[in-house]
């Protein structure tokens, strides 16, 4: 005899009231390790298990990078128009209103300005949450203004890369930002300010083809994925296989793209101890 008998068949209980484990209180890494999700928060979102570098976006670099949390954002409410009523799976400008209510962001970066160590630094970071992190022509007109103020201001310049490439819904006003960024970029270097450009999972496309791969020292997470057409469409392409690790940070480095992969918990002391090296000035 059965320890429980069902006397009643075909018992369905509403999706609503199922009991669950709420949401975010556990993180699962990509190699099975289970990690509660505040010590991941006070680990910089690194798995403790096995050091993976989860995703995290301008809010969570903004904390770790500023003192105190404190800084200024920059043009915070420039937002991208539907200039060619672009309509793939759904029209442009309603894909531009459902990101920006769930993910509470205007575009897919955010710049601003504060101190570091106790000395001023402009941060443009990306934002994969929105749209992928596609570079359009917002993207581009406020970093283009985040290196205006670093110039004006002779304030060190450090890009945060997190970026699927150019927005494909934007065509040609999207491409036009790699060469706009890049001639700013020229600009702060005429202007002998630094830029430190930092690579994260994933940075790829448009992005790698301008000011990510344009930094005074290059950088990145460890493992990050770095590349510009993706590894599968590389396979696709050449009909080769590709070479164990290709397009993660240790791979790009070795080849001599990266000048250095730097841990989350060591990122602030690192990038002001390269902007200390490039201005000769003492170590902080």
């Amino acid at each position: 005899m059965a320890w429980f008998k069902r006397t009643e068949k075909g018992i369905q209980t509403p999706t609503e009231d199922k009991k669950d484990v709420p949401k975010g209180l556990w993180y699962k890494s990509p190699t099975g390790k289970i990690v509660d999700a505040e010590e991941l928060a006070r680990n910089f979102y690194v798995s403790p298990e096995d050091g993976y570098h989860v995703r995290i976006g301008s809010k969570e670099y903004f904390k770790i990078l500023f003192d105190d949390n404190e800084y200024t954002e920059l043009n915070p409410n420039i937002t991208s128009k539907d200039t060619l009523k672009f309509v793939d799976t759904k029209k442009y400008d309603d894909r531009l209103k459902d990101a920006m209510e769930k993910t509470k962001l205007k575009d897919a970066v955010r710049t601003a300005v504060g101190k570091s160590k106790g000395k001023e630094l402009v941060i443009a970071c990306m934002d994969f949450a929105f749209i992928g992190g596609s570079m359009g022509a917002v993207v581009g007109e406020k970093i283009a203004r985040g290196i205006d103020y670093s110039i004006k201001n002779k304030v060190p310049f450090l890009m945060i890369s997190k970026s699927g490439g150019a927005r494909m819904m934007e065509a040609a006003y999207s491409l036009m930002q790699l060469a706009k960024t890049s001639a700013k970029l020229a600009q702060l270097a005429d202007a002998k300010i630094p830029y430190i450009s930092l690579c994260t999972d994933p940075t790829t496309g448009g992005t790698t083809a301008s000011y990510a791969m344009l930094g005074d020292i290059n950088i990145s997470e460890p493992g990050a994925l770095i590349g510009f057409a993706g590894p599968r469409v590389v396979k696709d392409t050449t009909g080769k296989e590709l070479p164990e690790g290709f397009q993660t940070a240790e791979f790009v480095m070795e080849h001599g793209f990266l000048d250095f992969i730097t841990p989350r918990k060591e990122l602030k002391d690192k990038v002001n101890l390269y902007l200390d090296l490039i201005l000769n000035q003492p170590v902080r």
